[in-house]
């Protein structure tokens, strides 16, 4: 008897079950080989940081909003600045958050898709009513250029795609 085990075959095993796989020899890899999966493995982790970095991207629209509050404030106090309907500056979330989405939806398509320039236009239109409500513009002329905003966006949509 020696002391190695055989190899498993088919006149060892058992009726009915599989043949056990037996992996292939790996050739041993070449400088350039290695090269190569290292480089792949980084670029895989770069992905993997882009995609994180990209989920938590819209987080800076708070701070931006919490900076524009403070400097109002500070305005007011300092030169007499007086804002009639402060409350509208609430408007401004959303805008914020649709330039967001429209940033993001740029990144990911590499050009200005559908919904980027949904997300564009619906936070220029938002900066609009916001304006209108804090400097107390005449909704006679804000609505008519809200509805050429509209006109535009759809003229392009239907250009463009």
């Amino acid at each position: 008897m020696s002391d190695q085990t055989p190899l498993p075959n088919q006149e060892n095993q058992p009726a009915g079950s599989p043949a056990p796989i037996v992996p292939a020899p790996i050739a041993p890899a070449t400088g350039q080989d290695a090269r190569d999966t290292r480089q792949s493995e980084r670029e895989i982790r770069r992905e993997e940081r882009r995609a994180r970095r990209g989920s938590n991207s819209t987080a800076w629209v708070g701070g931006v909003i919490l900076i524009l509050l403070g400097v109002i404030f500070l305005l007011q106090s300092m030169r007499g600045f007086y804002l009639n309907n402060w409350w509208a500056l609430f408007i401004l979330i959303p805008a914020f958050g649709s330039f967001a989405d429209a940033w993001n939806a740029y990144r990911q398509a590499g050009r200005l898709s559908r919904r980027a320039r949904g997300g564009l236009i619906s936070g220029c239109v938002f900066l609009l009513i916001t304006a209108a409500f804090l400097f107390n513009w005449n909704w006679g002329i804000v609505l008519p250029v809200l509805l050429i905003v509209w006109g535009v966006t759809l003229l392009l949509n239907s250009l463009t795609e």
